[in-house]
């Protein structure tokens, strides 16, 4: 867990499916970069396959490494950035699906409120909660 001004934080970073459904998950500290927390995430993204991420995983390391593994990156350019690669912007309006997974997890109060203080016991309720995410989607209603 990291340490920032305003006490202990942690990022959720998630791989999900093209339906949202969480496939990797992974904890880093509050102060640590994104997109280097991305690199051991990406054994699931394989040739053909597009990958939609924020700008806070913009960098050219990132693209370089997707594009050796066949796969396409759909991130938005940070503002910043003086020579921006292009963003397919029709493709990029489906990441609001990993949006809602993130909207779904806080609704769990122990995640959203990280009432966990030990990283490890923190990342098995996001797992336990991203498995009840799952299993919603295979419930049946009759």
């Amino acid at each position: 867990m990291g340490r920032s001004r305003g006490g202990l934080t942690t990022k959720i970073h998630a791989v999900t499916d093209a339906n949202g459904l969480p496939i990797t998950l992974k904890l880093t500290a509050g102060q640590a970069h994104d997109g280097r927390s991305a690199d051991d995430m990406l054994g699931t993204v394989g040739p053909g396959q597009t990958l939609l991420a924020d700008a806070a995983y913009d960098s050219n390391r990132l693209r370089d490494h997707l594009a050796q593994l066949g796969a396409r990156a759909v991130i938005r350019p940070i503002p910043r950035r003086s020579d921006p690669p292009p963003l397919d912007r029709q493709a990029y309006s489906r990441r609001n699906r990993i949006e809602r997974f993130f909207s779904k997890l806080k609704h769990y109060r122990a995640i959203a409120t990280r009432y966990e203080k030990h990283d490890a016991n923190f990342l098995a309720l996001v797992k336990l909660a991203a498995t009840r995410i799952w299993l919603r989607v295979y419930e049946s209603v009759t």
